[in-house]
């Protein structure tokens, strides 16, 4: 047996006016998807447990079968270990975005206007965070490029008993309503306030700017947590596996459960991410003798943020299209029995450019088991209000893997 997950990460969505009281998922082209949810398994799960806030790291750890209530310390220590940092004991890893900060007068009163500066190029911004080590690192504190906008923070001998906020929790709002609070909490304000007028001079944002880019002007602070140890997927599911995605954070999930991880050039996170780059690294995963592939496509959470309604149904066709499409041909070609579960992490609604605790809607096929087929059955919030429900990410997992008594 073949196992293939495929997440179109904040896909999932409220019904909208626009679309006539319905969701992107109930009226957009995904004709493969749809076809599955023909065939399979149509329901929803709640990837986000009570109490604990809907973010990527929690929703894909369930998703992996991992109960964020008992792994999750925050998501910059799964980040880190993409990057490549080796976290000690007392280290706290931070997410350091480059945020674009727009209006004039004092930090506090600047607008939070894109939690991804435009979406700026790795190349950029490991431009600017050289400059940010060479303003601010010292024995307790380093910085590292990731991906785009998203970046890496540790700090030594730190506390993790402050709040942050997410800067896409804050879009078009005042910084200054945003600012940390707790233990470190001063320290790490001064740092984002500093990193303004360092940022906004930098002649990488000077010369967006003169592209009518947004610049790249700031750091924003959030998502700290200790070094997490997960065990081990294959000990879990007696699975070999590997996960495919253009963020760290998924990377960083996929190396600390020992599954294999895949860079794929062009993977961006954005809309024009390099979708067939990701379907012909599962393909090659499962040649190779993967019984597990989890690919991860950013888009559609992407176009969320920045309220992109267009751009988020044009990511699922493409997902639906560029990376449904072409590896499940290959394993139908194989003649090998396969699984494919399609779901997203976490529901980020257009109206509110940010992720909920929703249960969101999932498609679930087993070659071997095809259920009745219904012609009206679809990958959408609405056939999965109808199907199965699981009360638990991890529920679904076992049940994916063969691992339940469902």
């Amino acid at each position: 047996m073949k196992y293939l997950i495929v997440v179109p990460d904040g896909a999932a969505d409220e019904k909208m006016e626009e679309l006539g009281g319905k969701t992107p998922l109930e009226v957009v082209e995904i004709d493969h998807m749809n076809a599955f949810a023909r065939e399979g398994t149509v329901g929803l799960v709640r990837t986000i447990p009570p109490g604990v806030e809907p973010g990527s790291d929690a929703a894909n750890l369930s998703i992996l079968g991992y109960d964020p209530r008992i792994y999750l310390t925050g998501r910059s220590a799964l980040e880190a270990a993409s990057i490549g940092v080796q976290m000690r004991e007392n280290d706290i890893a931070y997410r350091a975005n480059l945020v674009t900060l727009a209006g004039e007068g004092a930090y506090e009163d600047l607008i939070i206007e894109d939690h991804s500066a435009g979406d700026v190029s790795t190349e950029e911004a490991d431009e600017l965070i050289e400059a940010v080590n060479l303003a601010f690192s010292d024995e307790r504190i380093r910085f590292y490029t990731g991906v785009s906008y998203r970046h890496c923070m540790i700090l030594s001998e730190g506390s993790a008993a402050h709040t942050l906020t997410p800067p896409h929790d804050a879009l078009g709002k005042r910084a200054g309503d945003w600012l940390p609070t707790g233990a470190d909490g001063a320290m790490i304000e001064a740092l984002m306030k500093k990193s303004y007028p360092l940022l906004k001079e930098h002649p990488v944002n000077r010369e967006r700017v003169k592209k009518g880019l947004r610049p790249a002007n700031s750091l924003w602070i959030w998502g700290h947590g200790k070094r997490v140890e997960l065990p081990s997927f294959y000990e879990k599911y007696g699975l070999t596996g590997a996960v495919i995605s253009a963020v760290d954070l998924i990377k960083g999930i996929g190396i600390r459960a020992g599954l294999e991880r895949i860079d794929v050039p062009g993977a961006t996170g954005t809309l024009g991410t390099n979708y067939e780059g990701k379907a012909s690294a599962a393909v090659k995963a499962f040649a190779s003798g993967k019984d597990f592939v989890f690919i991860h496509i950013e888009s559609p959470d992407e176009c969320s943020h920045q309220g992109d309604l267009a751009g988020k149904m044009e990511s699922l066709k493409r997902i639906d299209q560029r990376v449904v499409k072409p590896v499940t041909a290959y394993l139908k070609s194989g003649g090998t029995p396969f699984k494919f579960l399609c779901l997203p992490d976490h529901q980020t609604p257009i109206s509110i450019r940010t992720h909920t605790a929703a249960p969101v809607p999932f498609v679930l096929f087993d070659s071997g088991k095809k259920a009745p087929f219904d012609a009206e059955r679809r990958f959408s919030e609405a056939s999965g209000e109808a199907g199965m429900f699981f009360d638990s990410g991890v529920a679904l997992a076992d049940y994916f893997f063969d691992r339940s008594t469902v």
